[in-house]
C-alpha cells in the first residue's frame, strides 16, 4: 500500500467529524486513503465506507474488516448504502478536487507543467476527455464554461482563440491549448491564467458541480440527527456551493425564514467561518494553501 500525501487540514477533518467509535462513516473522496485511514484509527465496531471513481485508488485500501472500498463516483451514495443495507450513517467527508498523485500524473494530462494528451478524466472509463471539448464546442459554450468555470472576464475571446487555432487542426494536447490562448494570457500571471483555464475544463468534463450537488443531496438524507459533513473545497465555485447548502439547504443560498425570523436549514453549521490551513501547513505542503474547509451537523 502506498500513501501519496498528507491530506490538507487532515486534523481539522477528522476532528471535525466528531466520530463515534462505532458510527458509520463515509469517505467519498478516498484518493491515497490518508483520512481513511485516520478515520479508521477512531473506530472500534464502526464501519467505513470509502469510494472513489479511479480504479488506481484502489491500490491504496487497507486490509480492515470494517473498511470497504466501493470504485464509483460519489454521486452513487445513496443507492450503494441501500444496497448495503445502511440507512443512516454519522458522517461523511469529502476531500474535493483532483489528486496530488492526479496532478502529477503527466499522462492524464490534469496540469499544464507536461506536454501530454489533453485528458483530465477523474473516471478513465469515461470516452470523452478534455480534448474531445476543446475540439467539439462550438464559440458559445467553450465561452460559457470558461465564465461559469474559470470565472474569465474575456471569456470570449478565449473560445474564439481556441476556434481559431482548430482551423490548422485538432487540439489534442495539453501543449497545443497553451499555444492557442498564449495571446491572451497575462504577463507575470501566467500560472495562474492557465490553473484557472484547465480547472474550467476538468469541471466540465467531470460534471463536478453537478455531481457534488447531487452527493450533499444524498448525503444530508442519509445523515443520522447529529451527524457531520465535512467537505474541503479547493475552489469559489465548489466552496458557494458547499457554504449556501450547510447554511440554508438549497444551492441558490435562499433564505426561508421562520416565525421568529431564523433561517430554516436541516443544518447547523459548526464552523461560521471557514477553516483554513496554518502558516506551518502551507510552508510544508504549499498546494494546501486553497483548501477551505467547512463542516456542518444535521439537526
Amino acid at each position: 500500500m502506498m500513501l501519496y500525501h498528507v491530506p490538507a487540514l487532515l486534523n481539522e477533518c477528522i476532528d471535525g467529524l466528531d466520530i463515534q467509535p462505532g458510527g458509520i462513516y463515509v469517505d467519498v473522496t478516498f484518493g491515497g486513503g490518508g483520512h481513511s485511514r485516520e478515520i479508521l484509527k477512531r473506530l472500534d465496531k464502526g464501519r467505513l465506507i470509502a469510494f472513489d471513481q479511479d480504479e488506481n485508488s484502489e491500490v491504496n485500501k487497507p486490509v480492515d474488516d470494517r473498511f470497504l472500498f466501493i470504485n464509483q463516483n460519489f454521486r452513487f451514495l445513496r443507492n450503494n448504502l441501500k444496497y448495503l443495507g445502511i440507512e443512516q450513517i454519522d458522517g461523511l467527508l469529502a476531500d474535493l478536487g483532483v489528486s496530488f498523485r492526479q496532478f502529477d500524473d503527466p499522462g492524464r494530462g490534469f496540469s499544464f507543467r507536461y506536454d501530454a494528451d489533453l485528458d483530465m478524466r477523474m473516471n478513465t472509463s469515461m470516452a470523452t476527455t478534455a480534448a474531445d471539448i476543446v475540439n467539439r464546442y462550438d464559440a458559445t459554450s467553450l465561452a460559457r464554461l470558461f465564465s461559469r468555470y474559470g470565472d474569465f472576464r474575456n471569456a470570449g475571446s478565449l473560445a474564439r482563440s481556441i476556434i481559431s487555432y482548430r482551423q490548422k487542426g485538432e487540439i489534442r494536447k495539453t501543449g497545443q491549448l497553451l499555444e492557442a490562448v498564449s495571446a491572451l494570457m497575462p504577463r507575470g500571471s501566467e500560472n495562474k491564467f492557465l490553473s484557472r483555464l484547465f480547472q474550467a475544463l476538468r469541471i466540465e468534463l467531470n460534471r463536478e458541480i453537478e455531481f457534488l450537488e447531487e452527493m450533499l443531496v444524498q448525503a444530508l438524507e442519509m445523515l443520522s440527527v447529529g451527524g457531520r459533513l465535512v467537505v474541503v473545497s479547493y475552489h469559489s465555485i465548489e466552496d458557494r456551493a458547499v457554504k449556501n447548502f450547510f447554511r440554508t439547504g438549497n444551492f441558490e443560498g435562499k433564505e426561508e425564514k421562520d416565525f421568529y425570523g431564523n433561517t430554516k436549514s436541516p443544518l447547523r453549521p459548526v464552523n461560521r467561518k471557514v477553516i483554513m490551513p496554518s502558516e506551518d501547513e502551507i510552508a510544508e505542503n504549499k498546494r494546501s494553501r486553497s483548501a477551505r474547509l467547512r463542516i456542518a451537523e444535521k439537526i
